[in-house]
Order: structure tokens, then sequence, then C-alpha cells
């Protein structure tokens, strides 16, 4: 079965076929470059779900990320759907510690999405910058200032314990 006609299987829910991409993903039977490519030419919905299976991917074996998977969810960080921009950031969360030296898009457009009206897209993004900040990389400088300005603004609960949790951490 190829990924087109998984996502496209109406006997089969979405989190279903998320679920089946991931696990072929880890099993190998997908490579990530091809997913990517596959999605890059998707619509939103289709999109979403396969950076949603990139995101479970990554969180069970984050080593599978290479640079082109880092450069797809940074522009992917910039669409209109906000759920390609949450499952986005989730899979940044995951990876970013493959990638310090490489995060000064990835920080700026998620700094733009942290003021985004969905609580959803504001929680993952929260999460993303929240894993960036504990790596305690330069980027902090000026990355720890600006969180603690939208960690203070945030009226989000959920949202803001996301920052707050980073910040004791690596206050420790």
């Amino acid at each position: 079965m190829t990924i087109d006609q998984l996502l496209n299987d109406k006997t089969k829910k979405t989190k279903e076929k998320v679920q089946e991409i991931s696990n072929w993903i880890l099993e190998g039977s997908i490579q990530l470059d091809e997913l990517i490519v596959f999605a890059e030419k998707s619509k939103d919905s289709e999109k979403a779900s396969c950076i949603e299976a990139m995101e479970f991917s990554t969180r069970q074996n984050p080593k599978i990320a290479d640079e082109a998977l880092l450069s797809f969810m940074t522009k992917a960080l910039d669409e209109k759907a906000p759920r390609i921009k949450w499952e986005s950031a989730k899979v940044i969360a995951n990876i970013a510690a493959s990638f310090p030296t490489k995060l000064d898009k990835v920080i700026d457009r998620l700094l733009a999405n942290s003021e985004h009206s969905g609580t959803v897209v504001r929680w993952a993004t929260a999460f993303a910058l929240g894993e960036i900040l504990k790596l305690k990389t330069e980027h902090n400088k000026e990355l720890l200032p600006a969180v603690e300005k939208i960690c203070h603004n945030e009226e989000n609960n959920g949202v803001k314990k996301q920052y707050l949790e980073a910040i004791k951490k690596i206050n420790k």
C-alpha cells in the first residue's frame, strides 16, 4: 500500500493512518525524505497527517532526523493551517537536540507562532521553545528574555506552564 492509498482509505480513521505511516518510518519501509516529498505536494490535511506521523516517529527515535527534515519542519511552521504549525513544532521539539547550531530560523518562526490565536499552536510552540532552551546553547542569550516576556503575557495556563517548566530547568 502506498502513502496516497492509505491516506485515501475511507475505512480507516486519521489516527490509524498516522500510526501506520509512523510504523513504516520506524521499520524502514519508507524513508523520511520520501514522506517529505509526498507531504510537500499534498493538501493541508494530508500534509498534517504526514507531519504527525513524523512527530510520532521522531518522538520514539529522534536520531532518524536529518537536516532535510529540520528544513521541512522549519518551512512548515509558516503554513496557514494550525495543525501543520503545531505538529511541526512538536517534531522540532523532538529533534532540536540533534541540531543545536542550526536553530536560528526555527527559533524565529517559533517566536512568531508564539502569538498565534490558536491555543494548541501556542502550546506546541512553547513546548518546542522550551526544549530548545533546555539545550543551553548560545541561543539562550536572546531566547531566554524573549521567552520570559512571552510567558509573562501568555494568558493560557497550559501554555504558560510549558515555558515555566523550561525556565525552571535551565536555572538549576
